[in-house]
């Protein structure tokens, strides 16, 4: 039997529109994006939140929760503001003794991530950029001379603020001198890491 054009275009276009119908094939469900740790870090100036880039910076968080875990920020002051730039913490106690780290890490400033206005990053020698430790950085605005370039490594960002901005502008507006051995930037009233603890896990 054979079938008239008109009758063959309308079986296509019935079939096209039964393929297109939402309701015959569900769309596959959208993948969630992934979990981050949180870390809450309480200083004597106000209360910060921190979401870790546990995917693209894994060494780096690793490192950092170790020391987390292990109590090491805990009672460190910040001993490093410099305005419109960073503030720097996680090393020294109040009396300006250092606290003992583990081995330096490898650097991760090549993961895409940049030095912008409230992201966590990592200290580090100026000579040595597979030199971190414990010590770490919040940037006070965008620092972009501190992202690597093909010509050398950068100081490598491992997590952000998701509360607690206006505290690191706090923090940032501090009046700053000299105090143990180092000769300026140093808060004159000291600024207490009373502890930092983790608030929440990434997925496994």
């Amino acid at each position: 039997m054979v079938r008239s054009l008109s009758a063959i275009f309308a079986m296509l276009i019935g079939t096209a529109v039964l393929a297109a119908d939402p309701a015959a094939e569900p769309a596959p469900a959208a993948t969630p994006p992934p979990a981050h740790t949180r870390v809450r870090i309480v200083t004597s100036m106000g209360t910060m939140v921190a979401e870790l880039e546990d995917e693209r910076a894994p060494r780096t968080v690793v490192n950092f929760l170790n020391y987390v875990r292990e109590g090491h920020y805990n009672g460190t002051i910040f001993h490093h503001v410099a305005v419109n730039f960073v503030v720097q913490g996680g090393g020294y106690l109040p009396d300006f003794s250092k606290k003992p780290t583990h081995e330096s890490i490898v650097n991760e400033s090549g993961n895409g991530l940049r030095n912008t206005r409230g992201t966590l990053g990592m200290a580090r020698s100026d000579r040595n950029p597979h030199s971190a430790q414990a010590q770490f950085f919040l940037n006070l605005t965008d620092n972009p001379d501190l992202d690597p370039l093909p010509t050398r490594w950068g100081y490598a960002v491992f997590g952000h603020l998701v509360q607690g901005l206006d505290v690191l502008d706090r923090i940032g507006n501090v009046a700053t001198g000299a105090g143990g051995d180092m000769k300026e930037d140093v808060p004159v009233k000291p600024i207490i890491i009373e502890k930092v603890e983790i608030v929440s896990t990434a997925s496994p």
